[in-house]
């Protein structure tokens, strides 16, 4: 994993500072915390409904003093910002040819020296989608780490992490004990997000 405004001492605490203020002003709300048996971990990023989502993200990880790295489309990453979307954490994915995406990103968990989280939107993008997309589960399954359920719920002004979830092996129910978590989870652009699909 590459080096990222998280894990960059000084500008680290000053970010912090700045997110929590921020929020604060704004009135948001951080919950939860991160257990030390998630400090590997795939993180789930729902409901994505917006481009708000990602400062939203970025802000609570500061807070919750993570050191994340997150998934985005490759066009965001293109010059002259892609320099500064890496350094904030990000990773860039080709949705066309990102059939090893999986097994790298597994890997690179096993392989990172000490905590990381890996940030994944399920939907894989802001639209409306029918069907959430099962690569955060296979990242945590293959690389054994456990997925931690973070929401941003917009109504309420809270974002945070939510329960540690262990995957068993059998997708199909756990994810709609995944799912069930977010039932009443409302993103910025509700209509556009649907936790039962």
């Amino acid at each position: 994993m590459h080096r990222t405004i998280f894990d960059t001492p000084g500008v680290n605490s000053a970010f912090r500072a700045l997110s929590a203020a921020v929020l604060r002003l704004s009135g948001w709300k951080v919950e939860g915390h991160l257990p030390p048996e998630a400090a590997k971990c795939v993180i789930i990023a729902a409901p994505h409904t917006s481009n708000w989502d990602l400062p939203y993200t970025l802000m609570v990880a500061f807070v919750l003093n993570l050191n994340i790295h997150w998934m985005g489309k490759w066009q965001i990453f293109r010059a002259p910002f892609g320099g500064l979307m890496r350094w904030l954490g990000g990773i860039a994915v080709r949705r066309e040819t990102s059939t090893n995406l999986v097994a790298a990103s597994a890997q690179a968990l096993v392989d990172a020296k000490g905590p990381v989280q890996l940030i994944v939107p399920p939907e894989g993008t802001r639209s409306k989608v029918r069907y959430w997309k099962t690569g955060f589960y296979y990242i945590a399954l293959n690389a054994q780490v456990p997925i931690v359920l973070a929401y941003l719920d917009y109504p309420r002004k809270v974002g945070g992490l939510g329960p540690v979830f262990h995957p068993t092996g059998d997708i199909e129910r756990d994810m709609r004990t995944i799912k069930a978590f977010y039932a009443d989870i409302r993103g910025r652009n509700a209509d556009q997000f649907d936790a039962q699909a």
